[in-house]
């Protein structure tokens, strides 16, 4: 079968990358409320290409906000059914006069399609797409049952598909869950994620008076937002990057001797991570290496600063209101309730007189942590290292998504982690990039993946 499906991608490579090329060219960010129409177009194009490779009972579902594109394939009764999951909106492409080419116009150079959710995820999801229909288009039939679930609100936090999973188990229900957004370790190193940290993300909002004031006729006696701000934010973490809130490393599980020594086998050089990163030196919590730091340590970072007069020149106001973007990455056991609760109680603790502070949740997600043992992890091990002739290594990412968890607490299933991106992507950054063959690897993969899965029985009759 494998050399079938080799056949039908040869045959049907510059189609397959074209497709791809024009699901690039939409502009569908979920944030930007200008793009509402560019998220439409993305939905529609979904709908008429999980239609094309012969998908059943195809959807476009009216959530309390942007679309859900629902699919499913149910013609392989006892054999277990895969729910894959992917998002179709992306990340806004600014700053534009960083990038090589324009963001929106897929640009193909030395194998790397460079466009915004080249990697994020498009090219991952649209993977699983292409792989059902060249599985029907060489045997008509397909070894698993599938049932496609694609949101446009990943990179807003979720919220539709959150809500449309928790009212809709029953119709999702699934024997494994498959997603394809994260990274291979290395070029060619074929790799599973089993673990992600949790997030809770906030802004903090500092208020000080009803309006704002003249720095000249009330400095030294009006309260300042954006002073108080920094001093609340700046005592949140140590100079030796240690996170001060009370209580906060209470329930961190070191990872196992066995996952470290995994780790220190993989061919990572801290030399060239830096080059990557591109600043003269890293940072992070004395005691731990950058892979444990970035996979197993829980951090608390500031992504936006935001109060008074932002123009060009002078204007000596001392603003009314001031506020910070700050998420905090949580590691397996921490309890992202527990944690914003801790975290709400300290800001309280250390705001300045005279001001009032309110911590808003904007988005927030449970860490998760698979076993490599289970039976479907192993699938998709085999069928990564068969198609890219080497053993498959096993990691953790430092980032988050929110769903996976959803999908353990309320499906009840694995989720298997199957990215084919590479930690040069640029996610959310200028230049983002796919590497095309691993676009075409991914098809192969993933067919392969759900072979073995038929090989294995549901975990449940209601599943099948």
């Amino acid at each position: 079968m494998a050399s079938l499906v080799d056949a039908y991608i040869e045959t049907n490579h510059d189609r397959l990358l074209g497709e791809l090329k024009s699901f690039l060219k939409i502009p569908s960010i979920s944030t930007l409320p200008q793009h509402r129409h560019d998220i439409e177009r993305a939905c529609g194009f979904l709908v008429e290409k999980l239609l094309a490779a012969g998908m059943k009972n195809v959807q476009r579902i009216i959530a309390d906000g942007h679309p859900i594109v629902y699919g499913e394939w149910m013609g392989a009764p006892g054999k277990p059914t895969v729910l894959c999951y992917g998002h179709y909106d992306v990340q806004p492409p600014d700053p534009l006069n960083e990038w090589a080419s324009p963001p929106f116009e897929p640009d193909l150079r030395e194998q790397n399609l460079y466009a915004r959710g080249a990697a994020d995820d498009k090219g991952q999801m649209y993977i699983h797409l292409k792989a059902a229909e060249a599985l029907l288009a060489v045997r008509g039939t397909l070894p698993v049952n599938l049932k496609f679930l694609i949101e446009g609100e990943e990179e807003v936090g979720g919220r539709a598909v959150d809500r449309y999973v928790r009212e809709n188990p029953e119709p999702l229900a699934c024997d494994v869950a498959l997603i394809s957004d994260t990274e291979m370790f290395a070029p060619g190193l074929p790799t599973l994620c089993i673990g992600l940290r949790g997030l809770v993300y906030t802004e903090v909002v500092a208020s000080g008076a009803y309006q704002d004031l003249h720095s000249g006729l009330f400095g030294g006696a009006a309260p300042n937002p954006l002073l108080g701000l920094a001093q609340i934010l700046s005592q949140l973490v140590s100079p030796a990057y240690q996170i001060q809130i009370p209580g906060f490393y209470d329930d961190v599980e070191p990872p196992s001797p066995e996952e470290k020594a995994s780790w220190a086998a993989l061919p990572f050089s801290e030399e060239e991570f830096l080059r990557e990163v591109g600043s003269p030196a890293l940072v992070g919590e004395a005691g731990y290496g950058v892979l444990e730091r970035r996979w197993a340590r829980p951090t608390l970072e500031l992504h936006g600063f935001v109060g008074g007069f932002q123009g060009a020149g002078s204007k000596t106001v001392i603003p009314a209101r001031a506020s910070a973007k700050v998420s905090m990455r949580l590691v397996p056991k921490q309890n992202p309730q527990k944690i914003l609760a801790a975290f709400e109680q300290e800001v309280q603790r250390l705001t300045p007189p005279g001001l009032r502070v309110q911590v808003r949740v904007l988005s927030s997600g449970e860490p998760i942590l698979m076993p490599p043992s289970h039976p479907y992890i192993q699938a998709a091990s085999q069928a990564l290292a068969e198609t890219f002739e080497k053993d498959t290594v096993y990691i953790r990412s430092g980032g988050s998504i929110p769903i996976v968890a959803l999908f353990q607490d309320l499906l009840h299933v694995p989720v298997v982690l199957m990215g084919f991106g590479l930690p040069d992507d640029r996610l959310h950054s200028p230049n983002e990039k796919f590497y095309l063959p691993n676009f075409y690897d991914g098809i192969r993969a993933v067919t392969r993946f759900w072979g073995h899965l038929a090989e294995l029985p549901p975990r449940s009759p209601s599943a099948a």
